[in-house]
């Protein structure tokens, strides 16, 4: 190891007329897809299912994040084919950067290391994966502490560790001359977070949140795809994201000082500022439950 509904009035008035209203249904993306982030010449999002990686073609060889192939081993191999409609560089020279130890993203690589990737991730990455031993997933070969980067064919990813936030493991990798990063599950683009915040850092996450916005970026490719239509985010998307999650806090706290956490809590209290947001309704309970967690119990 090296260190490193309700019909519209248009649409009844149809229906009374005689007229035909159909209700448009939402479009089903297809089970997977490949997409170059537009302005660049080699940079993709890997979407399979409702998780995304990014990787990166080279003169010299491809940088791949994350397997995403947890409870489905078709994801690995598909992803594999997928950069091999790419580029036709042997896939032996591969990188692959986990963005955290969560198996729900890292798992399943073993396709990869089978072409010859070497794999790298946190440190506490590779300490809390050495522990567990989970049979589907790859140990990292190389570890970054604070700071790293990897130069291969012209192209630079810079690895960094900020501190706890949804694990104590994740990695920003940004992608200078691109101007994008690549960032997991900490900040949902456009959406209320839902049960990645069973076990976050909230305090500590704000911290995270606020480094991630000093950052020199313009783009963001998350682990799931942006709401709405799969859009990368922005720093306004960032800037959202802590301000509903200090919203919440605070609504919070005040509550949990009464003594309402938990039950009076997540019975009663509703964030209204957000319930036009995608995935207010389910996961709003989530985050609830771990703001009372913290002003509650203190954990």
């Amino acid at each position: 190891m090296r260190v490193l509904h309700l019909l519209s009035s248009a649409a009844l008035a149809a229906a009374v007329l005689g007229g035909s209203a159909v209700a448009q249904q939402p479009t089903k993306p297809p089970p997977f897809a490949t997409t170059k982030a537009d302005g660049t010449d080699n940079v993709y999002v890997f979407r399979y299912g409702n998780h995304q990686a990014m990787f990166v073609v080279t003169s010299d060889g491809v940088i791949a994040t994350d397997p995403i192939a947890y409870g489905r081993p078709q994801a690995a191999v598909t992803y594999l084919d997928e950069i091999r409609k790419v580029t036709s560089q042997p896939v032996k020279y591969v990188d692959v950067v986990y963005s955290h130890h969560h198996f729900d993203h890292v798992a399943g690589g073993k396709p990869f290391k089978d072409a010859g990737a070497k794999f790298v991730a946190h440190r506490r990455a590779w300490e809390r994966l050495n522990t567990i031993q989970d049979p589907h997933t790859v140990l990292p070969d190389e570890v970054v502490d604070e700071r790293a980067a990897i130069n291969l064919g012209g192209t630079v990813l810079e690895l960094s560790y900020h501190g706890l936030n949804h694990s104590d493991s994740t990695l920003v990798m940004r992608l200078p001359k691109e101007r994008i990063i690549f960032l997991v599950d900490t900040i949902p683009v456009g959406s209320v977070p839902g049960r990645g915040l069973i076990d976050f850092y909230p305090l500590e996450t704000e911290d995270f949140i606020k480094k991630v916005l000093a950052m020199d970026w313009d783009r963001m490719i998350p682990g799931h795809p942006g709401q709405p239509g799969g859009r990368l985010g922005t720093k306004k998307d960032v800037q959202d994201q802590l301000e509903l999650l200090q919203y919440a806090s605070e609504q919070v706290k005040v509550a949990a000082r009464e003594g309402k956490c938990w039950d009076a809590v997540e019975k009663e209290m509703k964030l209204p500022k957000y319930e036009n947001w995608p995935g207010y309704a389910n996961n709003l309970p989530f985050v609830l439950r771990r703001y009372c967690a913290l002003w509650g119990r203190g954990t």
